[in-house]
């Protein structure tokens, strides 16, 4: 039943919580393909893996969406049925992150650096690149307009990917998703050593509030920010397929540009949101 709905988009619109598993899945099968085929390259091919296993459902929603375009008339109706799939594809990528943390936190260290890898890296160059010096609000000003700049770049790559390879923005995502992985497990990692000491129920408590905490941190300003890459994915997608099928030459060709710019209008506005919420919430909380 899980598995039709990956050729069968509507089917996965209907329980979009069961993609949560087949990304727990999708990410363990490709993470450990990956440390035993290529250990010392499987940063990488570990996205590779689990981008192979997500092409055709991505792809299959892609071309559903589009035909919504087609289908129905209202903008109002066309919108909330786009919100159907970017609950398949945020649930399907939610699975990807928490399968990421879980073997961040349990697998050992030397297999976790080579797991994760380019992924540390490319954290530790991002929080150079916007590491705030406190000197004022000029300061969290300019630090907004970097991080806005820096998320609208990954925005474009998605919407470009999705229209030059159809589901190609599905390897931003995947990419995407385990960085916040690594981010998430590292710091539930370097907070684990506290709780040796404390009994049973100590640990759990801990534990759950560890847990939450790490996956809180990152998830205030980065489900906005993964929504706007959603949104600006199917955007692209909706192109990719509509200049195939050559729908662009039918009368339903305005409807298919109001819609991809309604997307794209969104997709921006999620961006700013996550970038208010990164700079001035984020850093109060944690």
């Amino acid at each position: 039943m899980v598995l039709e709905s990956l050729l069968f988009p509507m089917k996965a619109e209907k329980k979009p919580w069961e993609m949560f598993f087949i990304g727990l899945l999708y990410s363990t099968v490709g993470i450990f393909l990956a440390l035993w085929i290529f250990e010392r390259q499987s940063s990488f091919v570990m996205v590779f893996f689990i981008v192979l296993a997500c092409v055709p459902i991505v792809y299959n929603t892609l071309k559903w969406e589009e035909s919504k375009d087609l289908e129905l008339d209202s903008p109002k109706k066309i919108l909330k049925e786009h919100n159907k799939a970017i609950m398949v594809l945020s649930f399907l990528f939610l699975g990807i992150i928490v399968s990421g943390v879980i073997w961040y936190v349990f697998l050992p260290a030397q297999k976790t650096g080579f797991l994760f890898e380019q992924q540390i890296s490319t954290i530790a160059e991002i929080n150079n690149k916007v590491s705030p010096d406190p000197t004022g609000l000029a300061t969290s000003s300019s630090l907004f307009f970097r991080i806005f700049f820096n998320n609208i770049k990954v925005l474009i790559f998605c919407i470009l990917f999705a229209f030059i390879y159809g589901a190609g923005a599905v390897f931003i995502l995947t990419w995407n998703a385990t960085v916040i992985s690594a981010a998430v497990g590292n710091f539930i990692r370097s907070k684990l050593a506290p709780l040796a000491g404390l009994s049973a129920v100590g640990k759990a408590t801990g534990y759950f509030t560890l847990v939450s905490a790490g996956f809180l941190r990152y998830a205030i300003h980065g489900i906005p920010e993964i929504l706007s890459y959603f949104y600006g994915g199917i955007a692209g997608g909706i192109i990719s397929v509509a200049i195939i099928k050559n729908h662009f030459a039918t009368e339903k060709s305005a409807d298919i540009l109001f819609d991809v710019g309604e997307l794209l209008l969104i997709a921006v506005g999620f961006v700013f949101i996550g970038a208010i919420l990164e700079v001035f919430v984020t850093p109060l909380l944690f």
